[in-house]
């Protein structure tokens, strides 16, 4: 799909406005600790580390995928197709299962984490784009501001917070990651990451990658960063993109007075 014109000036006004915002806010670049091969045919749409295992949602229609991936060299170690027409988004980890959902039919599959055998299904109105957890709740994004807290057992909202940057909302919310109690998420066709307050939705930093992966490299319109794994066993932030050739280990550098480190210790187009 593609926008009508209309739409997409919106989009782009209301995305330099967003890079505005979160250019004000930045206070955070990052330190390349290790840069990982990444399948430039993957279409990441949810990126997971659990223990010690990295499983990765991949998306478009016929491409789907559920994936775990060996970290050092990328190789795809065990995977499941998503039939068509779904369209495979966000994923998350929830006990002994992994959580993916789709993007407009509602319907997110479960997993047995270990097999990959499909256990059920769940039912969840609106769109679905990044999902991650609390440990009590599935925290889900829908490209709106909003991120919806889930029972993950019944898929039942619980509550909902605005996302708001200095009393402004943060549209295009995608992929999530729950890292040190902040919710971690990109914004759709930026190169940044938000840090939330899952409590009040209060944006509280940014992070800037600028610069991550080379526009040179970048072979798509959608080959866009989208795609944050914790390792909170080791403190190890992972991110990657849409499309590229290398994922990579981040410390996050330069937060000021809110010193923060993870890392090591110390309507639109396609999507």
């Amino acid at each position: 799909m593609r926008f009508p014109a209309l739409l997409r000036a919106v989009f782009l006004i209301t995305t330099i406005s967003l890079d505005g915002i979160a250019a004000q806010a930045a206070d955070a670049g990052y330190r390349v600790v290790h840069s990982y091969p990444h399948d430039a045919q993957a279409f990441t749409q949810g990126l997971v580390f659990a223990d010690g295992h990295l499983y990765e949602s991949t998306g478009r229609v016929g491409h789907s995928s559920l994936r775990m991936v060996d970290l050092e060299t990328g190789r795809v170690l065990q995977e499941v197709p998503v039939p068509q027409p779904y369209f495979a988004e966000g994923l998350a980890a929830w006990g002994s299962t992994l959580v993916q959902l789709t993007w407009q039919s509602q319907v997110a599959f479960v997993y047995d984490r270990f097999s990959f055998r499909e256990l059920h299904t769940e039912k969840y109105p609106g769109e679905g784009w990044g999902l991650t957890t609390d440990g009590k709740a599935l925290i889900l994004s829908d490209g709106t501001a909003q991120l919806r807290f889930l029972d993950p057992e019944t898929f039942r909202e619980l509550r909902r917070v605005t996302v708001t940057d200095h009393g402004r909302p943060v549209l295009y919310l995608n992929e999530l990651e729950m890292v040190k109690g902040e919710v971690y998420a990109n914004v759709w066709h930026s190169d940044r990451i938000a840090r939330i307050s899952p409590a009040t939705g209060k944006v509280l930093g940014w992070i800037d990658l600028s610069g991550l992966l080379p526009r040179s490299q970048r072979t798509d319109p959608e080959a866009v960063l989208n795609g944050i794994a914790y390792d909170a066993a080791h403190d190890r932030l992972f991110v990657t993109g849409k499309l590229w050739p290398r994922l990579f280990e981040i410390e996050i550098q330069g937060t000021g007075n809110r010193e923060q480190r993870a890392g090591r210790p110390g309507g639109k187009s396609e999507r």
